[in-house]
């Protein structure tokens, strides 16, 4: 059986992508800051005795620690998938008004916690020769006005997966650009928006399977590039 690590669990992607990992009977370990939301959202990702839900926030490294040990319970880690993140202050404050604590707290939760995880979890990872999966955005690579704090995380993320990707050969490292989705996090980030134009994360949830199945090299990826073929067994 595979093991699965997914934060940010409870809601959008990291929900969809649980459930269809249940479907195809993984083990899960799942967190989310909203406990309640997060013991919800889990009853919808298989047979409760192969889901582990801990509530927390991934930069509290007590919490980190509780991942790690439900993982080394099980034995084995085949799939770490870092999806929590924060916006940081809404209205989104351009960079020369931002409040530095504020940067700081989004840089821990979407930047500092996912490698504290990946340190934590390599040795596991890499007796399985598993994959990693860091949770990115175009706005690490694009300098939209008042994605500063946010995008700036995600671009040392991606920075972090890359250079990580060369250190751990033995370890597929992605850094994986979902692209807008209809989610909580988007209409946040839009608050005045109809956001219904955008995908839902279900849509996107086989673009980042085939990172799983097919492994391609370590690498940045978009959702996009990667949507099943028309062609493709499983499209």
């Amino acid at each position: 059986m595979s093991i699965a690590l997914v934060t940010g669990a409870s809601r959008g992607l990291g929900k969809a992508l649980a459930e269809e990992l249940g479907r195809r009977r993984w083990q899960l370990i799942v967190d989310a800051r909203n406990g309640t939301v997060l013991q919800d959202a889990s009853q919808r990702f298989g047979d409760s005795h192969q889901i582990t839900a801990l509530a927390g926030d991934v930069s509290d490294p007590t919490h980190r620690g509780e991942m790690v040990q439900a993982v080394r319970r099980v034995g084995r880690l085949d799939l770490l998938v870092n999806n929590a993140s924060t916006l940081g202050p809404i209205p989104r404050p351009d960079l020369g008004a931002y409040p530095l604590d504020e940067l700081e707290r989004v840089i821990q939760i979407n930047t500092i916690a996912p490698l504290g995880l990946i340190q934590a979890l390599l040795p596991e990872l890499t007796s399985s020769a598993g994959s990693i999966i860091n949770v990115s955005s175009d706005a690490a690579v694009e300098p939209y006005a008042g994605w500063g704090g946010y995008g700036s995380s995600k671009a040392a993320l991606d920075q972090l997966s890359a250079v990580m990707a060369e250190e751990q050969p033995a370890v597929r490292i992605y850094s994986f650009d979902p692209g807008d989705m209809r989610t909580e996090m988007q209409q946040r980030a839009f608050p005045d928006e109809d956001i219904s134009d955008r995908a839902e994360p279900e849509s996107v949830v086989p673009s980042l399977l085939r990172l799983v199945d097919e492994r391609p090299p370590s690498g940045r990826y978009r959702a996009g590039d990667l949507r099943p073929r028309a062609t493709d067994s499983r499209s």
